[in-house]
């Protein structure tokens, strides 16, 4: 299995579990993030390759480069980018679900200790 059919896969997925609550996110914070990030791995792939930190089988990518990146290099910020906000979401809603946060013997604005003191 090549690099670019397991990122059109995972990504696929990825789009499906998460578009129920990207469907309420406003669209232009997300895009932004992703556009950053993608550039973000523009820059740094580019270099961490030039200098040899890693490189890559050339069976298992297509060798289509953006500067010196390989395109599937790009599925990884997208995938951060659109599932990092989206879970942000989903666990903010469980924890107002769960009455606002952590309980576990401390109050809001003292310990366990100055609790049991009271």
């Amino acid at each position: 299995m090549t690099n670019a059919v397991l990122n059109v896969a995972v990504l696929g997925v990825l789009f499906l579990v998460c578009a129920p609550v990207l469907r309420r996110l406003r669209a232009w914070p997300v895009v932004w993030t992703v556009v950053h990030l993608l550039v973000l791995t523009l820059v740094f792939d580019t270099l961490m390759i030039e200098v040899g930190l890693y490189a890559y089988a050339p069976s298992k990518i297509l060798g289509v480069y953006l500067w010196g990146a390989p395109i599937e290099d790009f599925a990884y910020p997208i995938a951060a980018g659109i599932g990092m906000p989206v879970l942000w979401t989903v666990l903010g809603r469980r924890r107002a679900a769960d009455g606002g946060g952590s309980r576990h013997g401390a109050s809001a604005t003292g310990s366990a200790a100055d609790e049991a003191d009271q």
